[in-house]
């Protein structure tokens, strides 16, 4: 490409994943608390906002991670006796079958079927809901890494698998301080730059390339205005990377940069825009105490 790029799926394998977990540990990494604290609290509240029926329901987490989280919610959903099959969907195989594993032994009447796919092109490949209605999980501000556009097109994606009444439990990060913003993605430890510069490794492992990560440098940024952070792996000098597996060479100017990831941040205005853009209504927004973060439940209405 013009402007070269790797798309921010390709960051999880079993050492991104690693990486990863470690980076939500971090303390200047505050959506995975904000999320949390949501949780713990609200999780009542929340569980009492799903309307099962009498079939009960499918609880479908798209890029479910660890499911730290989301252990709150089924614990939530478990003691009020709710009926419900959980569905995790990641792209990893690896974190899929650590979950599994968890909530086999936290949650051993929970009934739960991991689906190990690309929920960007498989959603349709679903196991059917039959009767019962889907309440869909898309958390950690994943919705992040999609310009606007992009998110109104997933999101009427995933729409047009729902019936009337489904939900959507979305997590989505929230306009503040830039500092703040940007010291999420520039960590002092430098977890999150090792994390990016392991995309590189991850060519050099699979695809036999020769990246020297050392020429390379973790370039987070953030444009207030767009409401966008944005982060770069930056060529420090002129250099030409092989690619075996490709039989082919790369060439990278001094400062030209890869695109690795986006993370766009919203405020009211906008999360309005992109339920009713996508066929969604808001039923309720959940804040941390900061107000740093949002769990927005999205439904889908019934026709007048």
């Amino acid at each position: 490409a013009t402007r070269k790029n790797i798309p921010s799926e390709y960051f999880y394998d079993t050492e991104g994943d690693r990486l990863f977990e470690a980076i939500m540990d971090l303390p200047e990494y505050y959506p995975t608390r904000c999320e949390y604290e949501i949780f713990d609290t609200h999780s009542a509240e929340i569980s009492a906002l799903v309307d099962p029926g009498r079939n009960g329901f499918n609880l479908i987490e798209l890029g479910a991670g660890n499911g730290h989280k989301t252990k709150l919610l089924v614990n939530a959903f478990l003691r009020d006796n709710q009926q419900f099959h959980y569905l995790p969907v990641d792209i990893s195989d690896n974190i899929l079958s650590t979950l599994q594993k968890n909530f086999n032994k936290d949650f051993p009447r929970l009934s739960i079927s991991p689906v190990h796919a690309d929920y960007f092109n498989d959603l349709k490949q679903l196991p059917d809901g039959g009767n019962s209605i889907n309440l869909y999980l898309f958390l950690g501000s994943n919705i992040g890494n999609l310009r606007m556009n992009e998110a109104i097109q997933f999101l009427k994606m995933i729409a047009g698998n729902c019936t009337a009444g489904d939900q959507l439990l979305i997590g989505m990060d929230l306009k503040k301080d830039p500092s703040v913003i940007l010291r999420a993605y520039n960590d002092s430890q430098g977890i999150t730059r090792e994390f990016n510069l392991n995309l590189l490794r991850r060519i050099n492992r699979e695809l036999s390339g020769n990246f020297n990560v050392n020429k390379f440098q973790h370039t987070p940024v953030y444009d207030p205005e767009m409401g966008m952070a944005k982060s770069y792996l930056m060529s420090l000098e002129d250099q030409d990377v092989f690619i075996s597996f490709l039989n082919k060479s790369f060439h990278f100017r001094k400062w030209e940069t890869i695109h690795t990831e986006i993370s766009k941040k919203y405020d009211l205005s906008e999360i309005k825009l992109l339920a009713r853009e996508s066929g969604f209504m808001v039923k309720k927004l959940f804040y941390d105490q900061k107000q740093y973060f949002t769990s927005a439940l999205f439904e889908l209405p019934y026709s007048v």
